[in-house]
């Protein structure tokens, strides 16, 4: 039995996200991974790497069945892509989530002098977090100047040719897979599977855990 003296532990604080967080992380998802294999369906009719005859990648891993089909789900899935992070930036500026959800100054003095771990997570949490937006920015960038060259010629120029704009694209999509994967585990440092759940599912399933 609990003596009277004894103080009662902090219950733990459930994470919480709002509906259009968890939106936004599902629409990011789904459209991602489609994005994925009908791009790299695009990529085994002309491999960026070693010209007609590089480095294909199976054809299980592509979607759309040929290279019309691959660029039908490409570029139908990318409107979608670039659509939600656009309302979600606007969502993101009303409400004033930047102020705590981005990289700031004070991040990166404790990245370089602080001695805490858990300060030190959650700056490296929101300094990837800050580095997918131009990632992704470039992505939808070099995907318009591929989708209509001829009308977004300047692009094409600005990375020195199409096959520098090809290339470009082409490895903004690991770039972008793997700060995903870092941003989820640093998130997971910061505040457990919890905190992950909590981007994707109700909140209820952390609730339940306190029964």
């Amino acid at each position: 039995m609990r003596s009277p003296t004894q103080p009662t532990p902090k219950a733990a604080k459930i994470p919480h996200q709002d509906l259009p967080a968890k939106i936004f992380h599902w629409v990011s998802l789904v459209s991602l991974f489609l994005m994925i294999a009908s791009g790299l369906q695009i990529y085994n009719a002309n491999p960026v790497f070693g010209g007609r005859e590089g480095i294909h990648i199976p054809p299980i891993l592509g979607l759309g069945g040929w290279l019309a089909g691959g660029r039908h789900w490409h570029f139908a899935t990318m409107w979608i892509f670039a659509l939600n992070l656009l309302w979600y930036g606007i969502y993101v500026v009303l409400t004033r989530r930047w102020r705590h959800r981005y990289m700031s100054s004070k991040d990166a003095k404790a990245l370089v002098f602080s001695q805490n771990n858990k300060r030190k997570n959650y700056a490296w949490h929101r300094l990837v977090y800050t580095l997918l937006i131009p990632i992704l920015l470039l992505s939808i960038f070099t995907g318009l100047g591929m989708f209509k060259p001829a009308q977004f010629y300047w692009i094409v120029d600005s990375f020195g040719g199409w096959d520098a704009l090809r290339i470009t694209h082409f490895m903004a999509v690991p770039i972008t897979i793997c700060l995903a994967a870092i941003h989820s585990q640093l998130g997971r440092n910061v505040g457990g599977d919890r905190l992950l759940d909590s981007m994707f599912w109700s909140d209820q399933s952390a609730l339940s855990d306190q029964d």
